[in-house]
């Protein structure tokens, strides 16, 4: 099949390969962008897990707290410009506060709520404006936000029998470290059976292009797998602020000097622009069906 040009891009992008690693990536999984990110993890060219977060739109992500409820909401734009301006920014805040007050059900409801103002804001700018995700949670414990410059968004909900400085301070400094360590898993237990089989299967390819025997890549697998949960669990992860502990560990740490029973509940991370497919659309078009509606 063919490959265009911005498939290329994309992969470069979530990746950092080289152009032309990403069109042979490409070229031999048939356009199959996951399957060309393990292509070249394989070939040692990528590491996936740490590029996929990589912004592939402007915009902002936005993280607000009250009482028990948190919310996270991503609002694109097409241009870093546009995004900085107080007009967007003033936008994306409106949407976050909206979504904290009023707990629509879902993304679907809140773009419904906020659509009229979305498109002013689109004829005003000249770009198109997505309010495109969203994250809703409500707790009788504990919050912990971080917000790292409009990039990153992250709420951890604690469960915890006290609510004092230092189990607040406890749940900011998970957030950070959500931020920054990008968990996909709460515990070991949490690994789904379909993630295991995709890093199995490029350990076992990366242990072929290394020229490892046959007979040993079985167990080496085995052993890296085994290893998996600390690199991509919250509970085992080591803490980026002290690399001498473990989450689970700085949990217990807390709990026993307040006298509390503490464990995460849930987080949830959005970074901005990610997963985004970029479109080649004709913004003066769209501009021009919106201002023909009015």
């Amino acid at each position: 099949m063919a490959i265009t040009a911005g498939a290329v891009k994309e992969l470069r992008e979530k990746t950092g390969a080289g152009m032309m690693d990403c069109k042979k990536a490409l070229t031999e999984t048939n356009g199959d962008l996951e399957a060309a990110i393990d292509f070249l993890r394989t070939k040692g060219l990528a590491t996936a897990a740490k590029k996929q977060g990589r912004v592939a739109a402007e915009g902002v992500v936005v993280t607000l707290n009250e009482g028990n409820t948190a919310v996270v909401v991503e609002v694109n734009c097409e241009t870093d410009f546009v995004s900085k301006g107080d007009d967007f920014q003033g936008f994306a805040k409106k949407v976050a506060n909206y979504a904290l007050t009023n707990k629509p059900a879902d993304i679907a409801a809140l773009q419904t709520a906020m659509n009229g103002e979305a498109t002013e804001l689109t004829l005003k700018c000249g770009e198109k404006v997505d309010i495109r995700r969203m994250v809703i949670d409500q707790t009788e414990g504990v919050f912990g936000t971080y917000n790292h410059g409009g990039k990153i968004g992250v709420v951890v909900n604690l469960n915890t029998t006290n609510t004092g400085a230092e189990v607040e301070e406890l749940a900011k400094d998970i957030a950070m470290h959500v931020a920054a360590a990008d968990p996909k898993f709460l515990s070991g237990s949490d690994i789904d059976e379909d993630f295991k089989k995709r890093e199995a299967e490029v350990y076992t390819a990366q242990l072929k292009e290394e020229g490892k025997p046959e007979a040993m890549i079985g167990k080496i697998v085995e052993g890296k797998l085994a290893k998996l949960a600390k690199e991509v669990c919250l509970l085992e992860q080591t803490f980026v602020k002290n690399p001498d502990l473990s989450i689970s560990k700085l949990i217990a740490e807390v709990a026993k000097n307040t006298g509390a029973t503490i464990s995460v509940k849930s987080f949830n991370k959005l970074n901005l622009g990610e997963g985004v497919e970029k479109k080649e659309d004709n913004l003066a078009d769209e501009v021009a069906k919106l201002t023909a509606k009015q």
